[in-house]
């Protein structure tokens, strides 16, 4: 919150009429604290929707900044999450159907090739006890059968492996990708939000500082807020009359056309005296010491505007 400077011409008025004696009235201003809504970010202004002097609702639109970038990197975040959610998946369930139907395929050939095989060695085993020639032979058909059941053995080992998920740091990499992608989804749909500024309470729109098609810098402010609540007097207590008044008092307050019955709660209570403000400066009080007391309005915040003068004496 800032507390926005009163214009001169606000404050004539007082001039005139300066602080009262030290039996009067306590002379003062009505003081605004203004929200100074800024952009996050340095970019192009692409909307305004609102107006000075009008009333907007906590999460109304307030600006918008050009967001071209912004929803590119949002697009590209989705896009490299769906990646890592697939490769993780695939991870997960092992090898495809069409893979696991061609090693199926090799092991039955596998297993076909090994009866044969076996035939052929029983048959080479008969032959043999009756033929010399045909010992040869039958440690062929040995040798042969080995062969065929090493191949089985292999093709039904690669099933397996086929059938199985990755390894658990393989899959354990692929949950982190995923992990990491969606922390940068979650970041770049962060950044595209930041281009679309609401309202963070009910307000009025004081001031317009920028309008679309300005360029605006990091913090460079955009919309001047003032919330209902964050209106206050400023008043300017004599020396003399400042131990009368406590925090949580409440005074009596009156102004030129503004409607009777106004009351306010101090709030704060200046710990040293200053000279009288040059704003409310007259010849009887310019060389006295006053304290600045700020005070609420109570029921009602809004009932005075920033810049009024305003005259206040403790309750009775």
């Amino acid at each position: 919150m800032i507390r926005r400077l009163l214009p001169l011409a606000l404050l004539l008025p007082l001039a005139a009429c300066g602080p009262s004696s030290d039996t009067g009235a306590f002379q003062g201003y009505v003081e605004g604290d203004y929200l100074r809504i800024a952009a996050p970010e340095a970019a192009w202004i692409s909307a305004v929707p609102v107006t000075e002097g009008t009333l907007v609702k906590k999460g109304q639109p307030l600006f918008t900044l050009e967001d071209t970038a912004a929803q590119a990197a949002l697009a590209e975040a989705k896009a490299g999450l769906a990646q890592a959610e697939a490769a993780l998946a695939d991870r997960r369930q092992g090898a495809r159907a069409e893979e696991i139907a061609g090693l199926e395929a090799q092991r039955r050939q596998a297993d076909a090739a090994l009866k044969l095989a076996r035939q052929d060695l029983e048959r080479q085993k008969s032959l043999a006890a009756d033929n010399v020639a045909a010992r040869a032979k039958l440690e062929q058909a040995q040798s042969t059968a080995t062969q065929a059941a090493a191949r089985l053995e292999q093709a039904s080992a690669a099933l397996a492996t086929a059938r199985l998920p990755a390894r658990p740091d393989q899959v354990a990499a692929a949950e982190a990708a995923v992990a990491a992608t969606r922390a940068a989804l979650a970041q770049a749909e962060w950044r595209l939000s930041q281009r679309h500024i609401d309202s963070p309470t009910d307000a009025l729109i004081d001031d317009i500082v920028r309008r679309p098609g300005e360029w605006v810098p990091a913090g460079g402010v955009v919309v001047s807020l003032l919330p209902p609540g964050h209106v206050k007097l400023v008043l300017f207590v004599p020396e003399g009359r400042r131990a009368a008044l406590t925090p949580g008092g409440t005074l009596s307050v009156s102004c030129d056309g503004c409607k009777p019955g106004l009351s306010a709660r101090i709030t704060r209570i200046a710990a040293e005296a200053e000279y009288t403000p040059p704003v409310i400066y007259s010849r009887e009080t310019r060389a006295k010491l006053v304290y600045r007391v700020e005070a609420a309005l109570t029921p009602d915040p809004a009932a005075l505007s920033p810049g009024q003068p305003v005259s206040a004496e403790p309750a009775p």
